[in-house]
């Protein structure tokens, strides 16, 4: 089999483990959908497709190649779809929301200037996620104004700042199996104190139904590789965020998922993954592939 990384990093600790498993039997290469102005099918060039494409790129032009090859029949993991779906926050979180998730609520505003009523407490984040977006809390309104003369014409998001331990949960998923972590908020004021051990958070540790809770994400968004982040709301654990193809570092297991899945779509073909909001009645809906023989999901 061909596997194509489309990312302008392959060399990330995921990517190159799961390359390095993959390549005593398969082929494996890169290409950056970032580099350049050429269209899709220059940047491809001559010659045949690859049998499969993990797409870990958000740019606009990683996007426009990514329907491109999709087009030309291609699988490719995440679809452009789902991708580009999570990319804007307003739509994830009405999308959540609609399917029944507990995502946090969002309003949304053209600029922070014009930010309705604002009930601080909040967070404050760009509207299109991206790289070095804008993610703040923000604790009164003399801390907002300094952001809107920062930020002056970013489309926004603000949601509740929900009291918590200072670490966020993240929650992993590829193809079904679900990996996590806490990882130090970054909002989180500086006179929060973690208890001891806070930050050691493995699949044991992960309660049954958060595990269930990421995988319907995955089936609300059409997504195959992804994140989730969580923080404990009042009632019930509240997502935050939801991100397509994430680092998922340091996390055992992970790189043999990934090359699970990479074969499995090689070998099925593409497989009809969008979000539910762009889904057409009574089409199939095809999962995903199966779970790497000998592992479980955490919280199984």
């Amino acid at each position: 089999m061909r596997i194509c990384l489309l990312t302008p990093d392959p060399g990330h600790p995921l990517l190159a483990a799961t390359a390095e498993l993959l390549a005593p039997d398969h082929r494996v290469e890169s290409l950056d959908p970032t580099a350049g102005h050429a269209p899709p099918a220059e940047l491809l060039g001559p010659g045949p497709l690859a049998d499969v494409y993990l797409l870990k790129a958000r740019t606009p032009r990683a996007l426009a190649l990514a329907r491109h090859l999709e087009e030309c029949g291609a699988p490719v993991v995440n679809s452009a779809a789902a991708t580009g779906f999570c990319q804007d926050r307003t739509g994830m979180a009405e999308l959540a929301r609609a399917a029944g998730l507990p995502f946090a609520a969002t309003r949304t505003a053209a600029t922070l200037a014009q930010l309705p009523d604002p009930d601080f407490p909040l967070v404050v984040k760009s509207r299109y996620s991206r790289r070095h977006d804008l993610v703040a809390r923000v604790d009164d309104a003399a801390q907002l104004h300094a952001l809107a003369e920062q930020w002056p014409d970013e489309p926004v998001i603000a949601q509740p700042y929900l009291a918590n331990t200072g670490w966020d949960q993240k929650l992993w998923v590829i193809a079904g199996q679900v990996f996590c972590a806490r990882r130090r908020s970054e909002l989180a004021a500086a006179a929060v104190a973690p208890a001891p051990g806070a930050d050691a958070f493995g699949p044991r540790e992960l309660p049954a139904e958060r595990a269930d809770l990421a995988l319907r994400v995955g089936e609300v968004f059409g997504l195959d590789v992804y994140g989730v982040d969580l923080l404990d709301g009042p009632a019930e654990p509240v997502i935050v965020d939801v991100n397509a193809f994430p680092g998922i570092r340091g996390q055992a297991g992970a790189p043999e998922a990934l090359a699970a899945l990479a074969l499995y779509a090689a070998h099925h073909g593409p497989a009809p993954r969008v979000p539910a909001a762009l889904r057409v009645p009574g089409a199939l809906r095809v999962t995903g592939a199966p779970r790497v023989p000998g592992q479980r999901s955490a919280g199984r």
